[in-house]
């Protein structure tokens, strides 16, 4: 009879692992901190610090033309909120070297004959040079230097041509083009798939080292239980951190929630499920728990930051790694929150998402019952 019934889950069982579990996270200073602070750091840290607006950029001049016309076009980049007016130069040497030494984001040279040539129809003889140093800063100066030309080039003609195809530009979700409202969302998921695997990557392999790993093996408990038990504390802990973190990308961030919040916190719990499988399944392995950290951190972080979509657009990776994206579980998520916080889109738009966190929670975790059950037995 014990036989059976010790074979049998047993829930009670279940509530000793648990508050055992809880009782070890209370008494250590340092899960709590990785639980609780680490997360809202990291969250202030990179939602600040990452952004891809350029607000500032910085202006040298060397103006070989001293006419109106051209003191005009200077003066609509000056009107400009992008740019800051640095330096006039007095030669093309002067101009290279603050471009050389980075004071100079941005160069404009005028030539000789700019007004003859605005005042006879022709095309202008000026140039635009950016720092192509940093890529992205280069190319979003020169379409911001774009947009003053061609501003300067409709209020000179003072609006009497009709231009052949009238476009009217408009932009969804985000209307401002905030680099912040898409970065904070991703960075959500980024954050979630490092705590979580970390935080259960050191449960199994702490037991290895503190030796009572022997003990539970004496004891009827399941690996099911086992699993269950250690992993439930966590997860009510990822889903407080989940809810710290929207309100502070609501509230702190200014980021607007659009769609369901149920919704995101139903898939975040899928989300979890299947980051705290993976870290246990990586602590069922390593049996010592700085091992179990770093490959944790390994396996999360990196395809989490470089390949989920997060910053980097998948569909303008080589072939190769877009295939790789398609097993990285933050890609997933990421698409949720960034939907669900700018576009408002419906669950059964995102039921592809759901389903793919769904399959990935049920692989880990069936992966790391396996190992619990090799250890057990």
């Amino acid at each position: 009879m014990s036989a059976r019934v010790a074979g049998r889950f047993s829930w009670r069982r279940l509530g000793a692992l648990i508050a055992k579990e809880s009782l070890h996270i209370r008494r250590d200073p340092r899960s709590l901190a990785m639980a609780f602070v680490m997360p809202l750091v990291l969250l202030v840290l990179f939602g600040w610090a990452i952004t891809l607006d350029i607000q500032n950029l910085n202006v040298a001049v060397y103006a070989r033309d001293q006419s109106q016309p051209s003191r005009s076009y200077l003066r609509a980049f000056e009107g400009s909120t992008y740019f800051t007016l640095i330096a006039h130069v007095e030669e093309y040497p002067s101009l290279t070297r603050l471009l050389d030494s980075g004071e100079a984001d941005l160069a404009v040279v005028l030539y000789p004959g700019f007004a003859e040539a605005l005042e006879a129809g022709r095309r202008a003889p000026a140039q635009v040079i950016a720092d192509g140093a940093d890529a992205n800063t280069g190319t979003i100066a020169l379409g911001y230097a774009e947009a003053v030309t061609n501003r300067f080039n409709a209020e000179l003609v003072g609006g009497l041509a009709e231009p052949a195809i009238d476009n009217r530009l408009r932009v969804w979700y985000n209307p401002e083009l905030k680099s912040r409202w898409f970065i904070v969302p991703g960075l959500i998921a980024v954050i979630m798939t490092v705590i979580t695997a970390l935080l259960t990557s050191l449960t199994v392999s702490r037991e290895w080292e503190q030796g009572t790993m022997e003990q539970l093996i004496a004891t009827p408990v399941q690996g099911v239980e086992l699993l269950v038990g250690k992993m439930t504390p966590y997860l009510i802990i990822g889903l407080v951190d989940v809810l710290v973190s929207v309100a502070m990308a609501i509230w702190v961030f200014g980021v607007p929630l659009r769609g369901s919040f149920w919704f995101l916190m139903a898939s975040g719990t899928l989300f979890m499920l299947g980051g705290l499988g993976l870290g246990i399944l990586i602590s069922t392995v390593a049996r010592s728990q700085l091992v179990a950290s770093q490959v944790a951190m390994v396996a999360t972080f990196i395809p989490a930051f470089l390949l989920s979509g997060f910053l980097y657009s998948i569909d303008n990776m080589p072939p190769a790694l877009q295939w790789v994206t398609y097993a990285v579980q933050a890609r997933y998520y990421v698409s949720i929150l960034k939907d669900v916080f700018l576009k408002a889109s419906p669950p059964i738009y995102l039921i592809n998402q759901v389903l793919f966190l769904v399959v990935f929670a049920i692989v880990v975790l069936g992966l790391a019952l396996f190992k619990f059950k090799k250890r057990i037995d």
